[in-house]
């Protein structure tokens, strides 16, 4: 392999070093607060179910969407920010940071570890 070529497992950990990673404990702390709880998975994960009051963009047009999304123009707005199990999230935690959002905190684990631990969700009722 190229040693100038970086792998996955490369970003994630460089991301990880440079954003604010919490539990499922902090994450519903931050639920009761005002915050922009952002889902950065696909649309189809998100209408299968999303945290409380999560607003969906996915990971692969953060960067185009961010500017002109009415709950992302306050760059100092508190952000949870999640997708399924962390890598996209990850990488989106990082983005928004190097955008100049100052308070964004990323879920460990994703959606994943959030229903894993038997937390509330919703469910898009246009699905049914």
């Amino acid at each position: 392999m190229n040693s100038k070529i970086l792998t996955r497992e490369n970003m994630l950990a460089e991301a990880a070093s440079q954003i604010t990673v919490i539990d499922t404990e902090r994450a519903e702390e931050m639920l009761t607060q005002e915050v922009v709880v952002l889902d950065v998975r696909e649309t189809a994960e998100f209408q299968a179910g999303h945290l409380p009051k999560a607003i969906n963009v996915p990971r692969g047009v953060l960067e185009f969407k961010v500017a002109n999304h009415p709950d992302l123009m306050d760059p100092q707005q508190p952000i949870l920010i999640y997708c399924k199990n962390g890598g996209r999230s990850t990488l989106a935690a990082l983005t928004l940071k190097q955008m100049g959002f100052t308070h964004v905190e990323m879920l460990a684990g994703g959606f994943d570890g959030w229903t894993g631990a038997v937390q509330q969700i919703e469910i898009d009722p246009s699905i049914y």
